[in-house]
């Protein structure tokens, strides 16, 4: 298949297809005789696999580990556990860090009911006077 019928099977971009490919995540097509990427059924099921784990919010990095694993059938998915559960550790550091966002959140929202000149905002003050704390330099999600 071209490489739009690939994106379309997949349900992506053709731009999507290319990146993957660039990025080694998805083999190289093998061209026709006119110069066309041809792309096979594997190509569908790894895309696939990679749409997959992005959904699941897994890095690059993972995505590329997991790839190994599968393209090593033989081996045992103890690796594979693992990387899960140092993925699903993230996770659940992300939503613990949403739900102290929320508290800040609803907490400075209670400063302002009503409507009032923006010098009197209790939310503007409340952004003013609460020290914030430094972004940690390296985060593991995509969503920096």
């Amino acid at each position: 298949m071209k490489i739009g019928e690939l994106a379309q099977t997949a349900q992506c971009s053709v731009e999507t297809v290319r990146y993957y490919e660039k990025e080694g995540l998805l083999p190289t097509a093998e061209r026709t005789a006119s110069n066309y990427r041809s792309y096979g059924p594997h190509h569908a099921e790894r895309l696939r696999f990679i749409r997959n784990c992005r959904a699941l919010d897994m890095t690059q990095e993972e995505i590329r580990t997991l790839l190994g694993f599968v393209d090593d059938p033989a081996a045992g998915c103890g690796a594979v556990n693992h990387l899960v559960d140092d993925h699903l550790g993230h996770v659940q550091a992300r939503i613990a860090e949403l739900a102290e966002l929320e508290k800040q959140l609803i907490a400075l929202r209670h400063r302002c009911n009503g409507e009032f000149p923006v010098d009197a905002c209790g939310i503007v003050q409340g952004l003013n006077e609460m020290e914030a704390e430094p972004r940690a330099a390296h985060r593991h999600t995509h969503l920096g």
